[in-house]
């Protein structure tokens, strides 16, 4: 069973002066909303998470979905053999969460993992559907917390390029 979550930190606050209707992408995707996240193999009792407390999680969650896609970029879906890799890099820092996908499962390992801990392993179709899911549930929870995010242009588009499966 495959868990997509976040944490908002208090440390990081928003700036006060923010009118969130108005936000452009680059300040939805890197300035605002900062906390971590985390994905978890809930059977095996495993995860990757972060543990800064400045991770665009919005931006996360956007990009989770971007690599979902891109590893699905190849015609033959999940009979292909070739793998089909992308990385999510954190703009604050080095540091990245590795994708690979073969057949129809998905490999995830990040930098900060110990060498001999073997990756996480999701069906794709479940990765995909759990991306989904937590882009719109991180929204809806944002919107609730933010006046106007809600009728921000750019949270339409998403929502609209990546809707629930």
């Amino acid at each position: 069973m495959l868990d997509i979550g976040y944490s908002l930190s208090p440390r990081f606050p928003d700036p006060p002066q923010t009118v969130y209707r108005e936000a452009d992408t680059h300040t939805l995707r890197h300035d605002l909303f900062c906390g971590d996240v985390y994905l978890a193999d809930t059977e095996a009792d495993r995860e990757i998470s972060t543990a800064w407390g400045w991770v665009p999680v919005l931006d996360f969650a956007w990009a989770l979905c971007d690599i979902v896609e891109r590893i699905d970029a190849d015609p033959r879906g999940s009979r292909a053999s070739v793998p089909q890799r992308a990385e999510l890099d954190f703009t604050e820092s080095a540091d990245r969460m590795l994708f690979e996908r073969r057949f129809g499962w998905v490999d995830v390992e990040a930098d900060w993992m110990r060498q001999d801990e073997p990756p996480l392993t999701f069906n794709h179709g479940k990765l995909r559907r759990e991306a989904r899911d937590f882009l719109h549930d991180l929204i809806a929870d944002l919107t609730d917390l933010h006046e106007g995010l809600a009728d921000n242009p750019v949270i339409w588009d998403l929502q609209a390029r990546f809707p629930r499966v």
